[in-house]
C-alpha cells in the first residue's frame, strides 16, 4: 500500500510540474496532494473520499490534511482535462513497451441503478435521456440503466484508451471516434462482433495501417480464416479480464449526487481507471 500511494503522489506532483501549474502560496494542500486523494480512494476504498481523507491524514501521509467540505472544493476545482492528460501520458507508456502492438477493445456496463428504480432515478432521470441510458448485456441476458466504458488495452491488459457513453450507443459507433490514430502503425486491433463495420476497417487499413480483426457472425459477408479465429479468440477474451479487476475496484454502489463532469458519476469512473493504470505500472 506504501508503494502504491507514493507513486500515486509522485505521478500526480510530477505530472503537474510537466504541465508548468502553480498553486497558491497559501493553498493548505498542494494540488498533487488533492489529486492523491480520490485516486487513493478509487485504488482502496471504493472512491469513498472521506475514508481516504480520514486515513491519508491519521497514518501520517498528508498531515496538513483539509476538512471534508474544503476539499471536496478542492477536488470540483480541478480541471477535468488534467484527469484525462494524466491518463493519455500514462497510455503513451503502455503503447511503447507494446512490443507486438497488438490490441484489444470491448465495453463494460457500468449500472447507475436497478431496472426496477429507473423512473427513481436522479443522475439520469428517464424522461430527459429517452432511454438512452438504458442498454442491453447479451452474455448475462438482461436488461441494465447506466454506462458503457468502452476500453481499449493492450496485448498486457494495460489500458491505452476509453470513452464513457450512454448505455444505448452501439459499440462500432463509439469505436469510429475513438483516437486510432494515436496507435503505432501496423497494429492489429481484436474485438467481438459488435465492431464489425466491413468500410471502417477498410479505411483504417489504408490510412493508418491498422488491422482491425472483429469476430465474424455465421453469414458475414468476409468470414475470417479458422486458424486467424483460433488465435485471436484467447486474446480477445483477455479483455474480460482486465474487466475483471477493474470491477473488483468499483464499490458495490458508486455512489454520486451528480452524474457528469467535472464532479459526479462519471468523473468517479474515471478515477477508476486512473487507479487501474497506475497499478499496471
Amino acid at each position: 500500500m506504501d508503494d502504491t500511494i507514493i507513486t500515486i503522489y509522485c505521478l500526480c506532483n510530477d505530472f503537474l510540474k510537466a504541465i508548468g501549474h502553480r498553486d497558491d502560496p497559501q493553498a493548505r494542500m498542494s494540488t498533487a496532494e488533492v489529486m492523491t486523494v480520490p485516486l487513493v480512494a478509487a485504488t482502496f476504498f471504493g472512491a469513498n473520499i472521506d475514508k481516504s481523507r480520514l486515513f491519508l491524514h491519521e497514518y501520517g501521509y498528508m498531515k496538513k490534511m483539509l476538512g471534508k467540505s474544503r476539499l471536496n472544493r478542492r477536488i470540483r476545482a480541478i480541471e477535468p482535462k488534467f484527469w484525462r492528460v494524466l491518463f493519455e501520458l500514462l497510455a503513451q507508456a503502455f503503447k511503447e513497451r507494446n512490443a507486438n502492438q497488438t490490441y484489444v477493445v470491448d465495453s463494460l456496463p457500468v449500472a447507475v441503478c436497478d431496472n426496477i428504480r429507473i423512473r427513481r432515478c436522479r443522475l439520469y432521470p428517464p424522461e430527459e435521456s429517452a432511454g438512452a441510458f438504458r442498454g442491453y448485456v447479451p452474455s448475462k441476458r438482461r436488461y441494465f440503466y447506466g454506462l458503457r466504458v468502452h476500453l481499449m488495452v493492450s496485448a498486457k491488459g494495460e489500458p491505452v484508451e476509453f470513452s464513457l457513453e450512454a448505455a444505448s450507443e452501439a459499440d462500432i459507433k463509439v469505436f469510429k471516434n475513438l483516437e486510432l490514430a494515436l496507435l503505432p502503425e501496423g497494429s492489429t486491433i481484436f474485438a467481438d462482433k459488435g465492431y464489425t463495420d466491413y468500410d471502417h476497417e477498410d479505411l483504417l487499413e489504408e490510412a493508418g495501417g491498422l488491422h482491425v480483426k472483429a469476430q465474424r457472425r455465421k453469414n458475414s459477408k468476409r468470414p475470417m480464416p479458422a486458424w486467424e479465429e483460433f488465435l485471436g479468440k484467447p486474446i480477445r477474451q483477455y479483455i474480460e479480464t482486465v474487466f475483471g479487476r477493474l470491477s473488483d475496484l468499483f464499490a458495490g454502489k458508486i455512489h454520486a449526487v451528480t452524474p457528469r463532469a467535472p464532479r459526479g458519476f462519471e468523473l468517479k469512473i474515471v478515477w477508476f481507471l486512473l487507479a487501474f493504470s497506475i497499478q499496471c505500472l
